[in-house]
């Protein structure tokens, strides 16, 4: 084989990776190798502007955590994140649709009652959320899984904060026989992203809004269910339509009305106005799609 020239390069590494073992694994590195190739040409990349990326992608590794996802949070500025969620959300029409996990989700949260308050001692207006789970036919799923969780009244999430000790602002719940559910809560605000480290610095270099608009984040699923990863965002709060990490969908904006002291919906007496929201959510079954929805709608 030829000496490495600019003219071969790319096709000499596009060979190299060719012998990868693995079928899927060769296939991304073999396309993915072009398209970088392409895009140093492109822009004319300099030494100092590659070894500046290189540094930059260190440091996000760096500032990556158990507790913070900084590869992940440049993966969601980036459209990355929302932009894999498209590819892969194929699911019928009328399921909830996906949105991005983002960069704080925490495993194991405590189960909770119905009704019970997922935000034990933290500041904010008090908030109740209610609905159905149930399937496309219709009917209530029982028994279906609600992991939550949350920014605090400041938009801070638990494991930002090291002095907290024990579940913050998060927990699972469960549907009834009914498919019905009771979380209580506080209302969520909109909030910045970390920009405290690298892909902060990046994002103040341009005009682009780091801020997310108001939010519940929340895992479903149910046996023989396709599991969504999803949110809920207040109609008419600030950011849905700049979104820093572009994860609003029109089918998760919902309302969110305040009320006056009085008896909430867990039929508790509260002496501070609070708010209600009602939303159903909707699951596929196991292995449904659009794709399958759709080729069963044309005529034979």
């Amino acid at each position: 084989m030829p000496y490495s020239t600019l003219d071969n390069i790319t096709q000499q590494a596009v060979a190299r990776w060719s012998t990868t073992h693995d079928p899927r694994l060769r296939e991304l590195i073999t396309k993915l190798i072009p398209h970088v190739h392409a895009y140093a040409k492109e822009v004319g990349l300099t030494h100092q502007e590659w070894l500046a990326g290189l540094n930059f992608l260190a440091r996000v590794g760096q500032w990556t955590t158990d507790a913070r996802g900084e590869n992940i949070l440049l993966s969601d500025v980036m459209g990355l994140s929302m932009l894999t969620v498209m590819l892969n959300d194929k699911l019928p029409k009328g399921a909830t649709p996906h949105t991005v996990l983002g960069p704080f989700y925490v495993d194991d949260s405590p189960e909770l009652e119905a009704g019970a308050n997922m935000a034990e001692g933290v500041a904010g207006e008090p908030c109740f959320i209610s609905g159905q789970v149930r399937n496309l036919k219709g009917e209530p799923i029982a028994g279906a899984t609600l992991d939550m969780w949350q920014a605090d009244d400041e938009g801070i999430y638990e494991v930002q904060l090291s002095e907290k000790s024990g579940p913050y602002l998060r927990g699972v719940y469960h549907s009834g026989p009914d498919g019905r559910f009771l979380v209580k809560t506080i209302a969520p605000l909109g909030y910045a992203i970390p920009m405290d480290g690298p892909v902060g610095e990046l994002i103040k270099g341009t005009d682009i809004s780091y801020f997310r608009p108001a939010h519940i984040h929340f895992i479903m699923s149910a046996p023989g269910y396709q599991k969504i990863i999803t949110h809920l965002f207040k109609r008419g709060t600030e950011y849905l339509e700049n979104d820093a990490v572009y994860g609003v969908k029109q089918e998760l904006i919902a309302d969110f009305h305040r009320h006056e002291p009085g008896v909430a919906p867990t039929g508790e007496k509260l002496d501070t106005p609070f708010w209600t929201i009602e939303y159903d959510f909707v699951l596929a079954p196991e292995g449904a799609t659009a794709d399958a929805e759709a080729k069963q709608a044309v005529p034979a």
